[in-house]
């Protein structure tokens, strides 16, 4: 994948296009990322002792998108990714990779959670609060956080692709 396959953020557009161009700038890089890797390579470890692989990155960001724009803006009371009733208080993250899991399958469920994010925003404004915690939060300091969330984790999955068949790039 080059870069030439990614829409290119506007570089002189107004906030709110700018940060979603940026946020599907991420979302595309993580997909070209997995792009081309086989199962076994999805699951396959960056190094030791780190446990971080591709299928578990595409899960953990999709269970980011899900409290974020669903949990936290919206309010909305929903299982994690994996299927369990969410619990902020474990440190998982969604990063373990359960029995059966597909690369695939799990592009899947990420792709539906992030139609789902953009939904849940369509209609906000910028200024719109959710609750984390008890404290407001923004739809601003959201796609903000996502953006570093998914620039951060980026930059794991290009260590796991390189270990994986030496793709580097994108």
């Amino acid at each position: 994948m080059t870069l030439h396959e990614r829409a290119v953020p506007p570089m002189n557009a107004d906030e709110r296009t700018t940060l979603e161009s940026w946020l599907d700038f991420h979302r595309s890089t993580l997909a070209g990322k997995c792009a081309g890797v086989d199962d076994a390579g999805a699951r396959r470890p960056s190094a030791e002792p780190s446990p971080i692989t591709l299928i578990g990155l595409v899960q953990h960001l999709t269970e980011v998108e899900r409290t974020w724009f669903r949990r936290v803006l919206r309010g909305a009371v929903l299982p994690t990714v994996l299927g369990e009733p969410y619990d902020p208080t474990l440190p998982s993250g969604g990063f373990e990779v359960p029995e059966g899991a597909t690369l695939a399958g799990t592009l899947a469920v990420w792709q539906e959670e992030t139609a789902a994010s953009r939904a849940a925003c369509a209609d906000a404004a910028l200024e719109t609060t959710g609750d984390f915690g008890g404290t407001p939060v923004s739809l601003r300091w959201i796609y903000v956080h996502l953006i570093e969330e998914y620039a951060r984790h980026n930059g794991h999955a290009d260590l796991v692709r390189e270990r994986i068949d030496g793709a580097t790039g994108v």
